[in-house]
């Protein structure tokens, strides 16, 4: 991720001559990072997938899930989702490709939920910090929000409020906009053509709500103080932490933007449950992925998820709260 570090140094300083402790700097740094970070990785991960999937039927997926408990398939996926190193935007490809594969609904959120939380810089971070034990609730509570999410989703069949274009890669629609014939092998050159196929349909479809979010994102992350969240958050009432979660949310960051932050909150006393529900909210729960989301997801279904997690960010910082405490 160092070369997109790099490229945003480049325009910012070199190319339009910005002075870095500048907060105009500070933004447009974000956003020219974040915003080819994403694109790239959107561009990567969309054309893989699709690859993989030109030669691969839906139906041994579904087979594979359905020869499992659903408990242990949202146990898998939300697993799945602890070890791979995305942030909550770079997690919408792979969400977009268990979709296309047919995997159901609360399976896909399972992973959704978890990839974002449980990042590797925050493990780091609290085992450093805390030692092993926190670091190891911090997963296990990552992955249970997970599970919990992905069932719930399921339990109210949430798979009616995805968008028309979500439900066709679901297979719910005969209007599939690219069709692959399975009954026959498929050829490297019919793999790339589908692949890049799908790759021009998905991103027409989000990369104004990539740029709109990311560009909001920055807005913030270079205009609102530090001392704004400490003087405001760090009473350690109880209304703090989902008011933390609440904060988090507009500001926008990956996770390794995130932990400088987190440690000097930390340091100034902020209390670590707050600390963590502000960086999980500002890691996955961000403006850029609720607009991308926005193309696969009808607004009843965003308004869930937001509240799912808010909910999951809100009680792991009374969890961590409450051990810090005892």
């Amino acid at each position: 991720m160092i070369l997109f570090t790099y490229f945003a140094d480049f325009l910012v300083y070199t190319i339009f001559g910005l002075s870095a402790d500048t907060k105009i700097a500070g933004s447009l740094h974000f956003f020219f990072e974040d915003i080819s970070k994403i694109f790239v990785l959107l561009i990567i991960l969309i054309y893989l997938i699709s690859l993989l999937r030109a030669g691969l039927k839906p139906e041994r997926i579904r087979n594979f899930l359905s020869g499992k408990k659903r408990g242990v398939s949202y146990f898998l996926a939300s697993l799945f989702g602890a070890v791979t190193p995305f942030c909550s935007c770079s997690s919408i490809p792979l969400f977009m490709g268990f979709t296309q594969a047919g995997i159901p609904l609360g399976i896909t959120m399972a992973f959704l939920i978890t990839s974002p939380i449980v990042n590797e810089i925050a493990l780091v971070l609290l085992g450093s910090l805390l030692g092993w034990k926190f670091m190891v609730l911090y997963a296990g509570v990552g992955i249970i929000a997970g599970v919990l999410g992905g069932l719930f989703i399921d339990l109210i069949k949430a798979d009616r409020y995805l968008t028309p274009f979500a439900q066709n890669m679901l297979g719910n629609s005969s209007e599939s906009t690219t069709h692959v014939n399975y009954s026959k092998k498929i050829s490297l050159s019919e793999r790339n053509t589908f692949a890049l196929t799908e790759l021009r349909t998905i991103l027409k479809r989000v990369w104004i709500w990539v740029f709109a979010g990311v560009g909001i994102g920055a807005l913030f992350h270079g205009f609102v103080p530090e001392s704004f969240i400490l003087n405001y958050l760090g009473a350690g009432k109880i209304w703090t932490v989902p008011a933390a979660v609440v904060v988090g949310i507009p500001l926008y960051s990956n996770a390794t933007g995130i932990i400088p932050v987190a440690e000097s909150l930390l340091q100034k006393g902020l209390p670590l449950g707050t600390t963590l529900a502000f960086m999980m909210s500002t890691v996955a729960a961000s403006l850029p992925e609720f607009m991308m989301l926005k193309q696969v997801m009808k607004i009843k279904l965003l308004l869930i998820f937001f509240a799912m997690l808010l909910f999951f960010f809100t009680l792991t910082g009374w969890i961590f709260n409450f051990f810090t405490i005892i």
